[in-house]
C-alpha cells in the first residue's frame, strides 16, 4: 500500500489514539498519568510554555486532564513523527507500527525492536543500537514489508513479555500490551 507521507501520518496517529485512549492514571504504570498517550512527565520535560495547557502557571495534572486529541497529533507529529523521521518509512502499515511502539515504549526502545525486526527478516547488516540512522531506513524500504510487519509483531510481543518477566507488577498491563504488540 503506498501513501505519501502526510497521508501515512494520519492513519498511523489515529491508530496511536485509540491504541493509548484518553486520560489514565492508573498506579502501576510507571509514566503516571496519561491522556491520549502523553504523559505528564513528558509534558513537564517540554516545559511551561507548551506544557501548561490551561494556563495556571504549571504543568500538573489538570493539564494532561485538559490535553485534546489535536494537542496529542501535535506533539506526535513533531515530537515523534518528524523528529526521528518516520515519514521516510514507505510503508504505511510499518510506519504506523514503529510509531506506535515508540510512544508506547520510548523511541530507542522501538527502533531496537525494529532493528531485531530486521534481522529477523534476513536484514543482519543493520546494528541493533536504537537509533533510527539512515542505514536501518534503507533496510527497513528495501526488505518485504508484509514479512517485516510479522517479525515487528512478534519482537514487540517478546519486549512486552520480558518487560513483565522483569517487573510483575507491569502483568496487569500484559494482555492489553500483546494486543498492543499483534495488532
Amino acid at each position: 500500500m503506498s501513501m505519501d507521507a502526510e497521508a501515512r501520518f494520519h492513519k498511523a496517529v489515529e491508530v496511536v489514539l485509540a491504541h493509548e485512549g484518553g486520560f489514565v492514571n492508573h498506579k502501576s504504570d510507571p509514566g503516571g498519568a496519561t491522556n491520549f498517550g502523553i504523559s505528564l512527565r513528558y509534558l513537564q520535560k517540554l516545559g511551561i510554555e507548551v506544557g501548561d495547557i490551561d494556563q495556571d502557571g504549571d504543568v500538573d495534572i489538570d493539564d494532561i486532564k485538559k490535553l485534546t486529541p489535536e494537542r496529542a497529533k501535535e506533539r506526535y507529529r513533531h515530537d515523534w513523527w518528524d523528529k526521528y523521521g518516520y515519514g521516510k518509512i514507505t510503508d504505511g502499515e510499518v510506519a504506523t507500527k514503529v510509531l506506535d511502539l515508540s510512544v508506547n515504549i520510548g523511541p530507542s526502545a522501538a527502533h531496537k525492536v525494529l532493528q531485531r525486526a530486521l534481522h529477523a527478516s534476513r536484514r543482519r547488516d543493520v546494528k541493533v543500537d536504537g537509533i533510527l540512522g539512515p542505514k536501518t531506513l534503507a533496510a527497513v524500504n528495501s526488505v518485504n514489508s508484509v514479512e517485516l510487519i510479522g517479525a515487528l509483531r512478534a519482537e514487540a510481543a517478546a519486549f512486552y513479555r520480558q518487560l513483565v518477566m522483569q517487573n510483575p507488577n507491569l502483568a496487569v498491563f500484559e494482555k492489553g500490551w500483546l494486543n498492543r504488540a499483534y495488532a
